[in-house]
């Protein structure tokens, strides 16, 4: 894939030149250079195309005949451990914790705040959630303490990962157990257009970006699922499949961190299926890639750049 679309880069930058080639003086080199770009180009698309070819006719089969792990079904009526990210949330906490701490699967709600400067901690007290504060700025550093905290109790078989803002609700906790026995994780899709409001956070772009990365990672680990949505938060994952992963997990990582998440667990051997979930609007202002289109083009680049290069330490934003 990334020969295909270095090759392609090629061809339509140097298309571009040709187009710019008509505006400038005729003795200029760029006529030449687009020439060579559109030409040479080919070897990239070529060799891409073959490797895919090959991968798909000749290693596709082996990747799919390839071994599940036996998992004991979840009990529809199986109690979860619900872990939530929040920074300043001080408007949404409260809903958030109560809405949860009122699903009969739910065990118990932790609140990880990440610095919050806010009335966050006190509301979600007062909402019934343990609270912990996370000192070290970043959103992978909230959802790795998360996870953390989520690890101390022995009885949390299941962890549930969430947001504090109220664009994710309880209700969908069934589904996720629904899914359970076909998998180590469910992560939650927000790609079914029936299932989120319009007036969301979530613009067409990002929507579109989100589908775009999820399926890099599809096609990075051919063979290991189907995938639509890199940033989504909300998902459910065994205390075992987690303990495997913790040691290879990069808190560092900061707003792409779900989508370091989704390609770390699959790299592992981790088995992931999604679920469609409902999409709410936030309440509150947006804190993270959400924010604006250019800061989700953004995040977006540095998530292709983590799936195809390796993920690297993000200076928190």
């Amino acid at each position: 894939m990334l020969s295909l679309l270095a090759g392609l880069a090629c061809y339509f930058g140097g298309g571009v030149l040709a187009l710019l080639s008509l505006v400038l003086p005729p003795n200029t080199a760029v006529p030449g250079w687009a020439k060579s770009l559109i030409w040479y180009s080919a070897i990239p698309v070529a060799f891409g195309s073959l490797l895919i070819a090959a991968d798909l006719a000749l290693m596709l089969p082996g990747k799919r005949r390839r071994g599940k792990r036996t998992a004991p079904e979840p009990s529809m009526s199986a109690k979860v451990t619900v872990a939530l990210t929040a920074y300043n949330d001080e408007q949404s906490i409260g809903s958030a914790v109560r809405d949860f701490l009122s699903s009969p699967h739910v065990e118990r709600v932790i609140v990880v705040s990440n610095r919050s400067m806010d009335g966050t901690i006190e509301r979600a007290r007062e909402a019934g959630a343990l609270v912990v504060d996370e000192a070290r700025i970043g959103y992978g550093r909230c959802v790795f303490r998360c996870f953390e905290e989520a690890l101390h109790f022995e009885d949390a078989e299941l962890i549930v990962l969430c947001e504090g803002d109220m664009t994710f609700r309880a209700a969908d906790i069934p589904k996720f157990l629904a899914y359970l026995p076909h998998a180590d994780i469910v992560n939650g899709t927000r790609i079914v257009e029936q299932l989120r409001e319009y007036s969301t956070q979530l613009s067409t772009f990002m929507y579109y970006g989100n589908f775009a990365v999820g399926k890099l990672i599809e096609v990075k680990h051919l063979g290991k699922g189907t995938f639509t949505d890199a940033g989504t938060t909300y998902k459910l994952i065994r205390r075992q499949s987690l303990l495997r992963l913790m040691p290879h997990l990069k808190p560092e990582v900061n707003l792409e961190f779900n989508c370091h998440f989704l390609d770390t667990a699959l790299g592992v051997g981790e088995i992931l299926i999604e679920c469609p979930v409902t999409f709410h609007p936030r309440v509150g202002t947006s804190k993270g890639g959400n924010t604006s289109n250019w800061r989700a083009l953004r995040v977006g680049v540095r998530m292709v750049l983590g799936l195809a290069v390796g993920w690297r330490r993000d200076v928190a934003e």
